[in-house]
């Protein structure tokens, strides 16, 4: 009973170690520059390739006459 006992206990360290490993590392890395500069990559890819669709569709081709004002008293 004692060696699985044993057995378990180092297991378990073991499986702790490497939890708290990959933790430490995913924290470095999501924190790190190289992470930052590869989203904003990925993010403004895909938003220059939709601006141009927004603009051509919200933009007006002609404006109209301005609306009065009623003037202050």
């Amino acid at each position: 009973m004692r060696k699985a006992l044993d057995i378990i206990t180092i297991v378990t360290g073991i499986l702790m170690l490497g939890i708290l490993g990959g933790g430490f590392f995913t924290y470095k890395y999501l924190t790190s520059e190289q992470f930052k500069t590869k989203i904003m990559n990925e993010v403004m890819g895909n938003v220059s390739g939709l601006m141009p669709k927004v603009l051509d569709e919200g933009l007006p081709k002609t404006t109209g006459i301005s609306i009065p004002t009623l003037p202050k008293k």
